[in-house]
């Protein structure tokens, strides 16, 4: 954060609140069996579970309306203290309460600094804890920015994050254009990789067992356990270190690099989890426990980050499946290398180039609003 942020935050007068005196928190009107609905494309409404990504959204479904909670609340997990702002009215999984605000000035222009504010509040409950109840919510105190008579500073929070959003946007556009982001003109040749992709037939596909095309990555066991680790970089811990969850591409925690077996451009897989989610490794990180790193092996192609992305989702589609659970176990990389995936070819080889041109005409199409973004706040901005 700039000093001119860190400044203000400084000078401003706080007081404490308890949540129970800002927000109503109810339950949500029906809790949907995330196994029992049906994530739809478009349509229905949003659907919030306890996950951290994607503000809480697992998707869309199309359910009775009399089962929507209010916008313009926030949804807080219970047995994970995850919590988002929701605009629109919504759908809940399990175990989801609904904070309703008690003052009508909250909007979206300031729910960023009531939750960066909660975060703060509750970043020392653990996963799972029982402690999530009505009775712990109604009373947990946050601070918030006071002007006299101890009123909450709606006007100070709505300048505060419109500056910080301000800075973060300046900051994205340079990154954007510094990584050659910026450019999303997709080329002929990514243009025709996405029509034959609608095209390709079966036979235009090869199967491969994994293993003879990966090799698990030898590593150092850590002499860790994850609860000792902090889930910032803080000091020496600045090393990512991979579990088996699927949040943040399973780097959660922080470890000293000494004594580390750091690692790059890999694939990453759990061996014990809910959910067998392979993800594409192009940074610096280590292995700390229930999971494991494949490379490329084989030495007559050296495959690009893009292509590796490609292979990642060939990946998903063998791992990243219903049956697999916690309870279920797809099983390590003694399983893994077995199984086989579908990767197209021509002249009987793996087609590198179609992989190639096929994920950077995606990322184009993807980055491609993110750039549009930051142009638009750039110009409201000058």
């Amino acid at each position: 954060m700039e000093a001119s942020l860190n400044e203000k935050l400084r000078a401003v007068k706080w007081g404490g609140f308890k949540l129970g005196d800002l927000f109503e928190v109810v339950s949500s009107k029906k809790r949907f069996d995330a196994n029992k609905v049906k994530i739809i494309k478009s349509g229905g409404h949003p659907y919030i579970v306890r996950q951290s990504t994607e503000n809480g959204k697992k998707g869309n479904i199309d359910e009775p309306i009399e089962f929507l909670n209010e916008g313009n609340t926030i949804s807080f997990g219970q047995d994970t203290a995850t919590m988002f702002y929701q605009e629109k009215p919504y759908f809940t999984g399990d175990k989801i309460k609904i904070l309703k605000p008690k003052y009508s000035q909250f909007s979206k222009k300031n729910a960023q600094f009531f939750l960066i504010s909660m975060r703060k509040a509750f970043h020392g409950f653990s996963w799972g804890s029982s402690r999530f109840n009505v009775e712990t919510l109604n009373n947990q105190k946050v601070l918030l920015p006071v002007r006299e008579e101890n009123l909450i500073d709606f006007d100070f929070m709505e300048k505060f994050i419109a500056e910080l959003e301000n800075q973060q946007v300046a900051k994205l556009s340079d990154y954007l254009t510094a990584n050659g982001f910026d450019n999303y003109e997709v080329s002929n040749e990514e243009l025709t990789a996405l029509r034959k992709l609608t095209e390709i037939g079966i036979d235009d596909w090869g199967t491969y067992t994994i293993g003879s095309l990966f090799a698990k990555v030898a590593t150092k066991k850590l002499p860790y356990k994850a609860k000792e680790l902090p889930k910032k970089p803080i000091e020496d811990c600045v090393l990512p270190c991979l579990t088996s969850s699927f949040q943040n591409q399973g780097l959660n925690y922080y470890a000293p690099k000494v004594g580390a077996t750091i690692i790059n451009n890999v694939i990453s897989l759990p061996s014990n989890s809910d959910v067998y989610r392979a993800y594409y490794q192009s940074k610096d990180f280590t292995v700390l426990s229930d999971s494991y790193a494949i490379q490329w092996k084989l030495t007559e192609h050296k495959i690009t980050p893009n292509q590796y992305l490609f292979m990642v989702m060939c990946i998903n589609k063998v791992t990243d499946l219903p049956i697999y659970s916690y309870k279920n176990k797809l099983g390590g990389w003694n399983v893994v290398k077995r199984k086989q995936i579908n990767l197209p070819q021509k002249n009987g080889k793996i087609d590198f180039n179609f992989m190639e041109r096929l994920i950077s005409a995606v990322r184009k199409r993807v980055i491609k609003d993110v750039v549009l973004y930051t142009d638009r706040k750039t110009e409201n901005n000058e």
